[in-house]
């Protein structure tokens, strides 16, 4: 469920004036995602994406994702930028929210990822991370390495064992491994740092679109490959690792981005840290997200299950 807050066919009419874009004929509420209310607004004109930012986004970082994407986009990659309205303005206030009119993309996530999609996928991550060498503006990762410990914490261990025996120590035992392991003189750049296929849009084998840059930030260029070959190459729960998925999205992106031998020795580490940072999130979610809420949660054991891979295969990024 990703419609936090309500907005009238009314109120979504009125704040369109703001921008030559049509009038409004249908609106929808889209239930993908967790973080905003995203509603998709048919007008005379053409079709958009409507989101209010909810609390887990910060009104501060807006002008950043701004930047990322019009960036992106200026350098022909597959995003949606937002829309000014007729003052150049395209940070709105709406229903008490902040919110943005974003260009519509067309195509469909997928849900089991094919070889050949991934394949796509990792060449449209290449690009974007090619056309970012020159991008500035920066944000702190607030999901990043040196905050996972504190993570951990305050979910607790007591709960983390409820989730799996065992789970605080095993979390405890990767945690110091990656302090004492985790490269510091990668090279860095913004990232997307969430792209899972429900962020990935495609017309068969075809990548349209990526979105949902909210979690993007500056880290090592190298642990967004990461975060995406934990996301996209192992069966939903975790238990499946798909050998021609992995080996597609990786030819995919040395085919638009080369990897330096530093980054490609990093990678098994980089891959383990991001399922820890899925595994500590989803965890905290899974402990403090109540029963009854909209939000579905998230099985934490899906990226323990991925971090255990990980560990025992360092060996699935060689060439």
């Amino acid at each position: 469920m990703a419609v936090y807050t309500k907005v009238s066919a009314e109120e979504i009419g009125q704040f369109l004036t703001r921008f030559d874009v049509g009038t409004l004929v249908s609106a929808k509420g889209i239930a993908e995602g967790v973080e905003n209310s995203n509603y998709l607004l048919e007008t005379t004109q053409d079709k958009y994406i409507l989101t209010l930012y909810e609390k887990r986004v910060d009104p501060d970082d807006l002008p950043f994702f701004i930047a990322l994407l019009d960036h992106l986009s200026a350098h022909g990659c597959l995003v949606p930028p937002m829309i000014a309205d007729r003052e150049g303005k395209k940070i709105q206030q709406l229903c008490g929210r902040s919110a943005c009119l974003i260009t519509f993309l067309p195509g469909v996530s997928v849900s089991h990822p094919t070889a050949a999609q991934a394949q796509a996928t990792g060449e449209a991550l290449g690009n974007m991370h090619c056309a970012l060498t020159n991008f500035t503006p920066e944000r702190r990762n607030s999901m990043d390495h040196d905050g996972w410990r504190t993570l951990a914490e305050q979910c607790g261990p007591a709960q983390l064992d409820k989730i799996e025996p065992g789970l605080a120590q095993a979390i405890a035992r990767e945690l110091d491994h990656l302090d004492a392991h985790w490269p510091h003189n990668l090279p860095r750049s913004a990232i997307h740092a969430d792209l899972f296929p429900d962020n990935v849009l495609m017309l068969g084998d075809r990548v349209t679109g990526l979105i949902d840059f909210y979690f993007s930030c500056t880290d090592i260029r190298a642990y967004d490959l990461a975060v995406t070959h934990a996301a996209w190459c192992f069966s939903e729960d975790g238990t499946d690792f798909h050998a021609p998925v992995s080996q597609a999205l990786m030819a995919g992106y040395i085919s638009a981005f080369a990897l330096s031998d530093s980054e490609r020795q990093a990678l098994p580490l980089l891959a383990r840290g991001a399922a820890l940072r899925f595994l500590l999130t989803r965890a905290y979610d899974w402990i403090n997200t109540p029963a009854d809420a909209l939000v579905t949660r998230k099985d934490p054991q899906a990226f323990l299950h991925r971090l255990q891979y990980y560990q025992i295969h360092p060996d699935i990024f060689e060439a």
